[in-house]
């Protein structure tokens, strides 16, 4: 086993498990409020309460925005400011971007096709402050693989259930394949914009050793389709970390007949 390999590997499993406990981390998350839910603009939330101020969808500022309007009393700050009137936003890229807050809290305006919803996150989140740390199998470099990309013809969306019990389309650009034990196996993936890949895999592991499932990122292939598979740095999806994510499960084929017995397990908690 190279150390130098190793060495790394534990250097990306502590930059993992800090990125998960940052304060506005996945732990941080304590509600997905949908928009197609609130009457009047008064949005739901999962304690019987309602999100401060009135969120709505469409009016005059297009499809690509909702209007938002808070009084004085509800306690909102836009960009730092306290917010007390109308205002527009679109889709915000992570809590670190939100234009919205109230307090710690951050509010993240999400668009999922086509509906839009509030994402609520708080540093003082029980799931952060009960957070242990990331259970992972031991580093091995047997399951550091050699990969080749096949792309498909043109881009697929398949329906795949959620992990909030829904079904979404889930974008698939093609084909990895890899050998275990002398057996081919592949895995559908999807092609990020800057050429890497993706893949949402469950293996026999699944549900047993690790979570219900995982997620696996690769780089970008060579020309010849050429690409390192390194199951050491399989992670845990989003929603292990926090019930309110909506996490995609596995396209059809892409549970394995093996046991991968690497990459993260299972979220810790004290």
């Amino acid at each position: 086993m190279s150390d130098d390999a190793q060495q790394q590997w534990k250097t990306w499993h502590e930059d993992r498990v800090a990125t998960v406990s940052e304060p506005y981390g996945p732990l941080a998350l304590t509600g997905t409020h949908w928009l197609a839910d609130a009457v009047d603009g008064r949005v739901p939330t999962l304690d019987g309460g309602m999100l401060p101020g009135r969120w709505t969808e469409g009016g005059d500022g297009g499809v690509d925005t909702i209007s938002l309007s808070a009084t004085a009393a509800d306690g909102l700050t836009l960009d730092g400011r306290p917010l007390a009137g109308e205002v527009r936003l679109g889709e915000d890229s992570g809590p670190k971007a939100a234009r919205v807050a109230r307090g710690e809290q951050r509010y993240v305006v999400l668009r999922r096709e086509g509906l839009w919803a509030v994402r609520v996150f708080d540093p003082d989140a029980e799931n952060r402050r009960t957070f242990a740390g990331i259970d992972v199998f031991d580093y091995d470099e047997r399951w550091v693989l050699k990969g080749l990309f096949r792309p498909y013809d043109a881009s697929r969306t398949v329906r795949v259930g959620n992990a909030d019990g829904q079904e979404r389309g889930l974008g698939l650009g093609g084909e990895l394949a890899f050998t275990v034990d002398g057996d081919e196996h592949t895995l559908q993936v999807a092609v990020e914009d800057d050429g890497s890949l993706w893949a949402v895999l469950a293996d026999g592991t699944s549900g047993k050793d690790s979570y219900r499932f995982r997620f696996l990122r690769m780089p970008a292939p060579a020309a010849d389709g050429a690409v390192t598979v390194d199951f050491n740095r399989t992670v845990l999806p989003p929603c292990a970390f926090a019930d309110h994510f909506i996490c995609p499960f596995p396209p059809p084929g892409n549970t394995l007949p093996v046991d991968v017995r690497a990459g993260e397990r299972n979220r810790l908690t004290r």
